[in-house]
């Protein structure tokens, strides 16, 4: 993964963990949160997303649309697991 795609792969977890944080305000984790646990599945996302299809998350999910795709998804599945994880935690 060259460094372009992994740039990307990072704001697009962002972006993907901000939008499901503004979707589902309930496990909002607020804009820093949402935004760390974006990147992070972001970064996940497209290394998943690159071992299931052969290749790196940019060349293997058809260019840059994939990676983003990927990385979007993944960090906002990562975000909810976490905001789920934490709204669990903070009701005992």
């Amino acid at each position: 993964m060259d460094i372009v795609s992994l740039i990307v792969s990072l704001i697009s977890g962002a972006a993907g963990g901000n939008i499901a944080g503004a979707l589902v305000k309930k496990i909002s984790l607020g804009v820093l949160g949402n935004s760390v646990a974006g990147v992070l599945g972001g970064g996940i996302g497209s290394q998943i997303l690159g071992g299931l299809l052969g290749g790196s998350g940019a060349a293997a999910g058809g260019g840059v649309l994939g990676n983003v795709l990927g990385s979007g998804v993944g960090g906002a599945v990562l975000m909810v697991i976490v905001g789920m994880i934490k709204n669990i935690l903070m009701k005992r």
